[in-house]
């Protein structure tokens, strides 16, 4: 069992609280640990999913086997760690959003798509289905009369004791 922290780092302009909504699909690229082979594909999962797992009493998030070796794979969001909030004062840092319990497989990467939300830091304007698939996204905030984005996104994987 491996816990994996996934960081991100992002430049925001004029916004701060960048996160997830609430029944977000995650996109993964999935590492087997057995035959270290990448499947080519996105696998998505997400935290209100929950399958019993093949070998075992129990259930994840995410239950899969491996095309290359045909082991079990299963991922599952750590449940003692709540979603987190990329804040702006963490403003071109990494941050750890999410947290996961990985058995089988290791996270590689991660596609941060459709729909995440934030707000405006000086206005508190909510902005709502941000799609990030391009990396970046851009607006204008009517009330505080500045343009906002996101842009610069990298993500990071990083063991968890």
């Amino acid at each position: 069992m491996v816990k994996l922290g996934l960081y991100i780092k992002a430049d925001l302009e004029n916004v701060t609280d960048l996160v997830p909504v609430e029944d977000y699909e995650w996109h993964f690229k999935v590492e087997c640990t057995s035959c270290h082979e990448v499947d080519d594909s996105w696998i998505s999962f997400n935290q209100q999913d929950e399958y019993d797992m093949n070998s075992s009493r129990g259930t994840a998030n995410l239950v899969m086997r491996c095309k290359f070796c045909k082991r079990d794979l299963t991922a599952q969001f750590e449940p003692s760690f709540k979603i987190k909030k990329y804040d702006v004062e963490q403003n071109g840092k990494f941050q750890q959003i999410a947290q996961f319990d990985c058995r089988g497989l290791e996270l590689v990467d991660f596609q941060p798509r459709d729909s995440w939300t934030c707000k405006g830091t000086e206005s508190g304007t909510v902005f709502e289905e941000i799609d990030l698939c391009e990396d970046e996204w851009a607006e204008y905030d009517e009330k505080s009369g500045e343009p906002v984005g996101i842009s610069n996104i990298q993500v990071e994987f990083r063991k968890e004791k």
